[in-house]
């Protein structure tokens, strides 16, 4: 705490008398000044305690003292300290009064005491404060080190952070989504302040703005060092931060961006991962992309998953697109592979998830934006959406997404899904003799190797090619086990003579599937 009036009064060296304002001796001295001008108000900042011996006033003369002691108030002057026993063996009566009627506080100072004594009592204390201030301040910074070096995310550092300020703490991602926040109470007042967060993160980084309002003071620090905030901290207290409260929070906003700098390289590294993955899939090697994914990726090769392809139409377009994804898969654990490809990006994301939702909304937002007139570089990105896919599948969800994205062009729309091209069905035009025939003869060996009682074959594929080639989901389908699954696929490579890992081959197969299925299903005709 700064030195105040009351801290100067209990001094016992000192001997100061209150001889008015005593309900105001709480007041902050941030100076003890001396000075006999009858106007010293224009040397003033605020804060001062002047001195004075009235050499140069009417100290007697009640109106002269009542537009004095105005002044002084008026200026932010803490209080006023006379020395009597110089030109006044007591205060004159005036200045009390009108010391009292300003609620000025007013000391008198004995004889025995010397200005300089006061001001080397408040320079002592000044410079105390600002030591335990800076000995706070490095504590503080010691706390915080090493809660991120913890690794256990974020919320042990605004924990302690909250502490460190005596109010709260909340960390924001790009899009002004709430992260972490502490104490947990503070993840609702948090969310009310995304609109600030979001006008912030337009600002060049570092930048910060204020937000007060009668439930607190709220102070918002952009994250990131480069053209872009990376996030936000806000942190929220009942006044205005100390300087030991300002180490402790210029401490977590070094640390919060030095972690989401050290996350922005591991996303590199995972994004060259990523790529080698994207290539193994296209090239049919669908294996050796689950090899190489490992934990990282794997989860996401093991259920549906969408490919989109998103295509800059402004600056940052699929920048923000991808940093709302990556956002949005954060807050639910999901897997999502970012490839860059110039101005575009190709991503993998679980089907139905929470960032292919984020992505369907910010598309949303951009057509809602503004009237299409222009086409579809009125929007930040222009994106295209295979429909759901597998690993073996991944070629043909790749040409689904580029049909897409060339019919969102063209359309002058945000977004387009594959399934929007694709919202016939084909099954009326596998009616045809030519196709049947077809079929038979594709699945002929198969159906004979089933009818000699030698396992399920074709109710294997028809499970397999349903499930993109995903072993455990097709062979719990089928109640077996997925080696049992393996074994038949290598069977029906066998008596086929050709590889499944050939996507033509699957779509083929697939076809002669439907086709009889339909034609099991059709009425008999006359």
């Amino acid at each position: 705490m700064p030195p105040t009036l009351a801290s100067l009064v209990q001094h016992s060296a000192l001997k100061l008398t209150v001889r008015a304002g005593a309900d105001r001796l709480d007041t902050p001295v941030r100076w003890a000044h001396a000075s006999e001008l009858a106007d010293p108000v224009p040397y003033m900042d605020g804060g001062e305690l002047l001195l004075v011996t009235a050499t140069n006033l009417d100290a007697e003369n009640a109106e002269t003292m009542r537009r004095y002691v105005r002044r002084l108030a008026g200026a932010g002057v803490a209080g006023v300290g006379f020395g009597v026993g110089v030109n006044y063996e007591d205060i004159p009566q005036a200045l009390v009064e009108a010391a009292e009627e300003a609620g000025l506080p007013l000391l008198e100072v004995p004889r025995r005491t010397p200005f300089l004594a006061i001001s080397k009592a408040v320079s002592a204390a000044i410079a105390a404060d600002q030591y335990r201030a800076v000995t706070a301040g490095f504590e503080a910074q010691r706390e915080l080190t090493r809660a991120a070096l913890a690794g256990d995310g974020p919320g042990d550092l605004l924990a302690r952070l909250a502490a460190h300020i005596d109010g709260w703490a909340a960390l924001y991602d790009t899009s002004g989504a709430v992260l972490a926040a502490a104490p947990d109470w503070a993840a609702r007042r948090a969310a009310r302040l995304t609109p600030d967060v979001e006008r912030l993160r337009d600002r060049p980084a570092p930048a910060s703005i204020v937000v007060a309002d009668s439930e607190d003071r709220v102070e918002l620090q952009s994250l990131g060092t480069g053209r872009r905030a990376r996030g936000a901290l806000a942190v929220g207290t009942g006044a205005a931060l100390g300087t030991a409260e300002r180490y402790a929070v210029h401490s977590a906003v070094a640390l919060l961006t030095l972690t989401t700098a050290r996350s922005r390289s591991l996303q590199g590294a995972e994004q060259r991962l990523g790529a080698a993955v994207l290539r193994m899939l296209l090239a049919g090697q669908p294996d050796h992309a689950r090899a190489v994914a490992g934990d990282l990726y794997g989860d996401l090769l093991d259920a549906p998953f969408r490919l989109l392809i998103a295509e800059a139409a402004a600056p940052a377009g699929p920048e923000l697109l991808t940093e709302t994804m990556e956002a949005a898969a954060a807050r639910t654990g999901e897997a999502l592979l970012l490839v860059p490809e110039g101005e575009r990006v190709v991503v993998l994301a679980a089907d139905g998830g929470s960032a292919v939702a984020a992505c369907a909304s910010y598309a949303e937002a951009q057509d809602d934006r503004a009237p299409r007139e222009g086409g579809a570089e009125d929007s930040d990105v222009v994106v295209g959406l295979s429909a759901p896919s597998g690993p073996i599948a991944v070629s043909a969800a790749y040409k689904q997404a580029e049909q897409a994205l060339s019919v969102a062009r063209r359309r002058g729309r945000a977004l387009v899904e594959h399934e929007e091209l694709a919202a016939g069905s084909l099954l009326p035009l596998l009616a045809d003799d030519a196709v049947r025939a077809f079929a038979d003869g594709m699945l002929r060996a198969l159906y004979e190797h089933d009818a000699k009682g030698r396992g399920d074959l074709v109710a294997s594929l028809r499970a397999w090619l349903s499930r993109h080639g995903q072993w455990d989901a097709a062979a719990a389908d089928l109640g077996v086990h997925r080696h049992t699954l393996r074994y038949r696929m290598r069977r029906v490579e066998e008596i086929l003579g050709r590889s499944l890992d050939d996507p033509d081959v699957r779509m083929e197969l697939w076809l002669a599937l439907k086709t009889t299925a339909a034609t099991a299903t059709a009425p008999a005709e006359g």
